[in-house]
């Protein structure tokens, strides 16, 4: 069964124009029949009077002639004060008084419709009665004509809804064919789509040349698939360096593993274990910040609440071990809303980053500038290259200089603490300083 909604959009759009074009023609079609009827009424009103001040004007000179020149369909008649029908059209001679009803007392006329007139069987008509004072009595004269049909004349009846027809006709096929034409670069659009999808997201769907909403919806699908594609090559990317980074601590135990078997006799199992450790936490390091990264990626909700990040910063730097020396400028009441639990994740990744590279000393200060609290994190390090500033923060990127000084490095502390900065509405940068790395958190002030 077909129903509305397997109707295409051409289908439904024509259907539309069409009831909507039918509907209006059928108001403008009774609108101009009823202003057509109105004007032939008047017309023929205009025609009955006429006829009759004629008429009058002939009987109160004296001028009346036994047969009156024809002037309306149905004819006319003039009645003396006896109530005999002195004068009349040819098609009346002869014939008894049309009517019967006069004027009401004080009024010297009156229109009636009647379809039951004994002269006139089967039609309608319309009657005029005049009365005329005259000194021998009143004087009565009757004029009918044919009462104005709804649809005012057959031939013209038939122009009105042809026109019309025509019109709601007109209309549909403009319509479709509009449709069509439009729909031809979607119809492109959706076929090149439909391959991209399965094929190749480096392919895009053709912009059509015309500055309209179609060219805007063909932009904006190729700027989507540019993203698309981005972020299938970043996550390919992922998962080759985290299927990298996982294969390295697993490689290493395995290769532990063999030699302790080949070799039982000359293995120290005690120091063995201890290597086998130290990869298993490498690999629980890892697996962690993963997880880490999948619930920050699926926007999963946290508990917000006051944090003051001065106390926040006292605190787990206090749980450290002390490898070189921190200083800290804090500022109190710095109060920020967010997770307690991500914010210190955040720090001590900052921390981790800062220690790895620090010759001898790290800088944590805390402030508050303007509606914004800011965080800022230096080391005395080597620092890091002005274009290498935004690699830091990409998911398992670890710079040179860092793989050749700690092995142990997931690459995703800095991405985290990205991650968690912006998901606190906060912004985490790498900025000039005098010496070493200077990572600055802003987040905004709680007030």
């Amino acid at each position: 069964m077909v129903t509305r909604h397997t109707w295409s959009v051409r289908t439904r759009l024509t259907l539309i124009a069409i009831t909507v074009a039918a509907l209006s023609g059928l108001i403008l079609t009774v609108v101009a029949t009823l202003s057509l009827y109105n004007l032939a009424g008047g017309f023929q009103a205009r025609e009955i009077g006429d006829a009759t001040l004629e008429t009058l004007n002939l009987t109160l000179r004296g001028r009346l002639p036994a047969v009156l020149p024809p002037r309306t369909s149905g004819g006319i008649q003039v009645l003396d004060p006896r109530g005999r029908v002195v004068s009349s059209t040819p098609n009346l001679y002869g014939a008894p008084r049309i009517a019967e009803f006069l004027p009401p007392p004080g009024s010297i006329r009156t229109f009636r419709e009647s379809c039951d007139l004994p002269r006139f069987p089967g039609r309608c008509m319309v009657v005029a009665t005049f009365r005329i004072h005259q000194p021998d009595g009143d004087w009565i004269v009757y004029s009918a004509d044919d009462v104005v049909p709804w649809y005012v004349h057959p031939g013209l009846f038939t122009i009105i809804v042809g026109t019309y027809l025509l019109l709601v006709t007109l209309t549909g096929f403009g319509v479709h064919h509009a449709v069509t034409r439009v729909l031809v670069p979607v119809n492109a659009i959706r076929s090149e789509l439909a391959e991209i999808t399965a094929t190749d997201l480096g392919r895009r769907v053709p912009v059509p040349p015309a500055w309209d909403e179609i060219r805007q919806l063909a932009m904006t699908i190729n700027q989507t698939l540019d993203r698309l594609e981005a972020a299938a090559e970043q996550q390919r990317r992922f998962t080759s360096d985290a299927s990298h980074d996982l294969r390295s601590p697993l490689t290493a135990m395995r290769a532990q593993v063999e030699e302790a078997l080949h070799y039982p006799e000359d293995t120290d199992w005690k120091a063995k274990a201890h290597e086998m450790l130290t990869s298993l936490d490498r690999l629980q390091a890892i697996v962690s910040d993963l997880l880490m990264l999948a619930r920050l990626d699926s926007g999963a909700s946290a508990f917000a609440e006051p944090v003051d990040l001065s106390r926040l910063c006292e605190e787990e730097l206090g749980r450290r071990k002390r490898g070189v020396k921190v200083v800290r400028e804090l500022r109190s009441g710095v109060t920020v809303t967010g997770d307690r639990l991500r914010l210190a994740r955040l720090l001590t990744n900052l921390m981790d980053n800062a220690q790895r590279h620090a010759a001898s000393r790290i800088t944590v200060s805390v402030a508050a500038h303007g509606d914004t609290a800011v965080l800022e994190v230096l080391d005395d390090g080597a620092g890091i290259a002005r274009d290498q500033r935004d690699v830091v923060f990409r998911r398992f990127t670890r710079l040179d200089a860092s793989r050749n000084r700690d092995a142990g490095g997931t690459g995703l502390g800095l991405p985290i603490a990205r991650e968690i900065a912006e998901a606190h509405g906060g912004t985490l940068t790498l900025e000039d300083s005098p010496q070493g790395a200077r990572f600055v958190l802003r987040l905004p002030l709680n007030r």
